[in-house]
């Protein structure tokens, strides 16, 4: 019976291949069966990590037939490293931190692995490492979404192979979905939440669906030819975040000095401009194709934003004024919290 091999628990790529530095050095002349034995990993995985160092590194490696294993034809005082920079470092730390947007989500263990792989590569002997600035940088993710990871594997196929899907998809606010057949054109992740893009066969038009409310979907084999003028940047311009509409408003909305310090600095749009107003106050300006996903927005702010234009804005913030006042001022809308 062939040997079951638990890759996980075998060393990385980099630290194989020092390890195989080491034996050459010493004249031990290692084989690839007595590495393979070693590391725990098939044959060909220590001919291709030799490969790698005789071929891309410029390391003198050859074959003694008559002792069964390989040498070095010269001396190498020193095995070839990474030239990491420490921002190359700290990139690597930010990725790494990023991950914690996704804990306790089925995407924590496979991007855990991946940051592994990508890491193990590099030599432990570095001058910069993770560790001189891991308590340098946190993320705090705010409601990550728990997306599935089987959704989210049959969705990236459907992409690499530009293959048709089917699923059942329920609409925001609604208790009953519905079977929906697309082409995926683009998957995004856009304020801790997963988006696909996709021309809709049934409505012949363009849609955006949310993962977390995406069902079971299966692959068509219905293959397609992306178009090549899709781009997600273009497509969602005039959008705010995600949401696309039909319109052309010029929005406008003032910040007194408190808010206005906290949206100073930020990259809210790509239309966006700025103007300073007297006493420490703002005002942002925007060209969008929707004002939906403003309107929740201006409202998170509270009584620092004021919307200036559109009228059409100002009123559905006044009508949401009213009727929170209205909510709120009634008694018997209160409950007691135990």
């Amino acid at each position: 019976m062939p040997k079951i091999v638990d890759h996980t628990k075998s060393r990385p790529p980099w630290e194989r291949m020092l390890r195989i530095h080491h034996q050459l050095q010493d004249g031990e002349y290692p084989n690839c069966s007595r590495l393979a034995e070693e590391f725990e990993v098939a044959t060909r995985t220590v001919k291709r990590d030799l490969d790698f160092m005789k071929y891309r590194l410029d390391l003198p490696i050859e074959y003694d037939g008559s002792k069964f294993g390989y040498f070095y034809t010269r001396p190498v005082e020193q095995f070839p490293t990474l030239a990491v920079t420490e921002a190359e470092v700290f990139a690597l730390l930010v990725a790494h931190k990023a991950i914690a947007q996704y804990q306790g989500t089925p995407f924590e263990k496979p991007l855990e692995t991946a940051f592994r792989k990508l890491t193990g590569q590099l030599d432990t002997h570095a001058g910069y490492t993770l560790g001189n600035v891991e308590k340098a940088l946190s993320f705090r993710p705010f409601a990550p979404e728990d997306s599935d990871l089987g959704a989210f594997e049959v969705l990236t196929r459907a992409l690499q192979e530009h293959s048709a899907v089917r699923f059942f998809y329920r609409n925001l606010g609604n208790r009953n979905g519905r079977h929906r057949h697309v082409r995926p054109y683009h998957m995004a992740c856009i304020g801790n939440v997963w988006y696909l893009f996709a021309f809709d066969l049934d409505r012949h038009a363009m849609r955006t669906f949310v993962l977390t409310r995406l069902r079971d979907p299966e692959l068509t084999f219905e293959r397609f030819t992306p178009p090549e003028d899709f781009d997600p940047d273009k497509y969602l311009r005039g959008s705010f975040t995600v949401f696309k509409g039909g319109d052309d408003y010029e929005v406008a909305i003032d910040f007194d000095a408190w808010a206005a310090d906290l949206v100073r600095g930020r990259r809210w749009h790509s239309s966006q401009e700025f103007m300073e107003l007297p006493g420490g106050c703002c005002r942002l300006r925007m060209r969008l194709n929707n004002i939906e996903e403003m309107e929740r927005w201006v409202l998170s702010w509270g009584t620092h934003a004021t919307v200036v234009r559109p009228k059409v804005l100002a009123n559905r913030i006044r009508k949401a004024a009213m009727e929170l006042g209205r909510r709120y001022a009634e008694p018997e809308n209160f409950g007691v919290i135990e």
